[in-house]
């Protein structure tokens, strides 16, 4: 994300490891509402807002989070380049108090690029929980860098931060390891860590490197004055060396520095990088010894600072974990949990859902009175043609999504989803793709168009792919209430939300999402092996801690970010079909109306595929938004009144058998309801994702095609046996 020099305010870049609170000080800066952690779609393309401090104005940047700047990944290439050549007033490097030498690593490589530099040491009550006691101002005098700690979810930290920022950004550049250093004050809020604001001793720890590798970097240096300013010679030297491609891109692109239009440097690099192969340091092995020396300074460092008052500090994550992601345990325990979801949803949603219903359904009274002195057709087009098709949508969605959104937010900020990414991994690997698809799945659950965003994790162009085509196979929130009406009108015992019904409608529809999930590998399998072959990468996957949700955010999050989202969308999409239905319904030709004529050519295909002609049609002018299709099919059968009067499902079974569904058609119209082409949204997104119209239309057919053979196979099936 680039920032526009033509602005004047000071800018401060937050940046750190996924899942220390980075996105947290974020919002505490900004007032900015912004997903907190670094899954899918949220900070992966950077984040901005603004924060009054001292009496002027900062621009606050939130970077993608990241393990190292290496950029082997999107997200550490967008974190390197800002860091290199956005030029930010001050950096702060956000580190985990709980797992401190892991997040050092990140420290030392952006202290290579920059001196303005604001170590974060977030989580600290978290660490005082587990007995991790931390010296802060040992950290300060061995970083030679400012270290504050923070609390950062009960707001505690957040003023030092920019008071240090503020100071930073203030300081000459050649100088500002020194000042940083002697004004940091170390702030704590854990047992036992102290705050010390006296001027700790400059102790600059530079990353060292073996031998042969620090005299090419020392060779090389004379080449590189006057070049590119902006960067350490140092680390552009190392970087160089290190033949990183994108970052060579990024500096033609950014510094117009192209090595290729210098042939004495171009020289100089093939001779050094001879050199250094016949030492033995060949592009791989000097790619891992500079990893290595981050890795071993940190662990140098940790082990000054940090000390561990209870050994087992970690036992409970563990003994959790051993449970949800054990062998035999983690997938029996994640279905458990997913039928328990379901089933909170839909013996939580009967009862607001049916109040709505009643309560539209007498406000249509009071609308009727006050459109009495309009025509009749008007009339008939505003109630019968759109408001009764709203209220169908927002009766029937509104209360699952306000229960399903954040119960998928508590276990998101629970640190559940991970661990089901690493119980599925495994399977994904066998079928050839990434195991963060897992993740993109999961959010697929809830839109499957922000599943498809969220495919950007995915660093492989392949595996993404694959996850971009086969997210639509899980059903959205929006495909929900349908699944729940049919199961519950069709193949359950009777329609109460006594504890056998809704146990009985639970395990149906949690038998459904688990088909979408099998198909999901299945056709991650056959696009590995035909289309999109390719072997199936690594990537390391953190298990963050259990935290204990934020549930005042979460609500918030869920219902605004989530919820109204999805119910709006739906409803833009419910208003124009509903005229379109009652026009078509309306207008006479040939001696029937339109909508006959379109469902009459309709129906054979319809017909063979356990469908009918309505169907067939509902989910057609359903493109905008799946929720629509039921009031839709509802409108289509004649029963224009029985939309608002269907306020049960004992009304709504009878319209439809009168109109010929029988089990096969239930049946058939869930199992193209679960695999049928994705809404408009989501279909804009893949082509927006993919930057293709082709990969886009075959995103559309994949889950069409496999719709179709399922109800061919079970239509012709119960043909045979009935």
């Amino acid at each position: 994300m680039a920032i526009d020099a033509a602005v004047s305010a000071p800018v401060i870049a937050l940046a750190g490891n996924p899942n220390v609170g980075k996105s947290t000080i974020f919002n505490c800066l900004t007032g900015m509402h912004q997903h907190t952690g670094n899954w899918p779609g949220k900070t992966v393309a950077g984040a901005e807002g603004r924060h009054y401090f001292g009496g002027r104005e900062w621009r606050i940047v939130d970077l993608p989070g990241t393990y190292s700047i290496s950029a082997h990944s999107a997200e550490e290439k967008i974190a390197r380049d800002y860091l290199c050549f956005a030029k930010p007033s001050a950096v702060i490097v956000v580190c985990d108090a709980t797992c401190l030498e892991r997040n050092l690593n990140l420290v030392l490589q952006i202290r290579e690029i920059t001196p303005n530099i604001v170590v974060c040491v977030n989580l600290l009550d978290e660490a005082a929980k587990k007995q991790i006691i931390l010296d802060l101002p040992e950290l300060s005098r061995l970083l030679g860098l400012p270290v504050v700690g923070a609390s950062a979810r009960a707001g505690r930290g957040v003023k030092e931060l920019m008071e240090q920022a503020s100071a930073l950004s203030g300081a000459d550049a050649g100088t500002a390891v020194g000042t940083a250093a002697e004004t940091a004050a170390a702030g704590a809020f854990a047992a036992g860590v102290t705050t010390d604001a006296s001027a700790p001793a400059r102790h600059c720890c530079r990353l060292t490197y073996p031998r042969p590798i620090e005299e090419a970097i020392n060779s090389l240096l004379p080449f590189l004055e006057g070049l590119a300013p902006a960067l350490p010679r140092r680390w552009l030297a190392l970087q160089l060396l290190d033949k990183d491609g994108s970052f060579l891109e990024s500096l033609a692109r950014s510094a117009a520095l192209d090595i290729g239009t210098m042939p004495e440097l171009a020289r100089q690099l093939d001779q050094l990088h001879n050199q250094l192969a016949q030492a033995g340091y060949h592009c791989c092995r000097l790619r891992d010894e500079i990893t290595a020396a981050g890795v071993r300074q940190a662990e140098i460092i940790a082990a000054k600072v940090v000390r561990h008052i209870r050994e087992d500090s970690h036992r409970r994550d563990r003994l959790i974990d051993n449970w949800l992601t054990g062998r035999f345990t983690g997938m029996p325990l994640m279905l458990a949990l997913l039928a328990l979801v379901f089933w909170i949803t839909i013996v939580g949603a009967n009862y607001p859902s049916a109040a709505l219903s009643n309560l539209f359904f007498a406000l249509e009274s009071s609308l009727a009175r006050l459109l009495s002195a309009a025509p009749p057709w008007l009339s008939s087009l505003l109630i019968e043609g759109v408001y009764r098709t709203l209220t169908w949508v927002v009766s029937v969605m509104l209360p699952p999504m306000a229960i399903f959104f954040p119960l998928f937010t508590l276990l998101e900020d629970a640190g559940y989803l991970p661990r089901v990414a690493f119980n599925l991994d495994h399977y994904f690997q066998k079928c050839g793709a990434c195991g963060k698809q897992a993740l993109t799945m999961c959010m697929g659950f809830g839109c499957n168009a922000a599943g498809v965003t969220g495919c950007r994790i995915i660093d492989s162009p392949r595996e993404r792919l694959i996850a971009i085509l086969t997210n639509s196979l899980v059903p959205c929130n929006g495909r929900f209430p349908t699944l729940i009406a049919i199961i519950t009108m069709f193949f359950t015992v009777q329609f109460s939300m006594s504890a056998g019904g809704s146990l009985s409608l639970t395990l149906l529809l949690t038998a459904f999402i688990l088909l979408g999930i099998l198909m999901t590998f299945l056709s991650s399998a056959f696009l590995s092996n035909t289309l999109l072959k390719g072997i199936p990468s690594s990537f390391a996957l953190e298990l963050p801690p259990y935290r204990r949700p934020q549930f005042r955010q979460v609500v918030v999050r869920s219902v605004f970010d989530r919820t109204l989202f999805v119910l709006g969308r739906a409803i833009l999409a419910a208003a124009p079909a509903g005229f379109i239905i009652w026009f078509l319904a309306n207008i006479n030709t040939g001696g029937q109306t339109l909508l006959a004529h379109f469902t009459g050519f309709l129906d054979p295909a319809g017909r063979l595929l356990g469908l009918d002609g309505v169907i067939l049609m509902a989910f057609i002018l359903g493109f905008p938004a799946n929720e629509i299709v039921v009031p839709l099919i509802i409108m289509m059968y004649g029963a224009g009144a029985s939309l608002a009067e269907a306020d049960s499902l004992l009304t709504l079974k009878t319209l439809l058998l009168d109109n010929g569904w029988t089990w096969v058609t239930a049946l058939c119209t869930m199992v193209f309801c679960l695999f049928h082409f994705p809404c408009a949204t989501t279909f804009l997104t893949i082509k927006k994702e993919t930057q293709s119209w082709r990969w886009a239309l075959l995103a559309f057919f994949l889950p069409t095609a496999i719709g179709i053979g399922f109800c061919l196979l079970i239509n012709g099936f119960a043909h045979l046996i009935l």
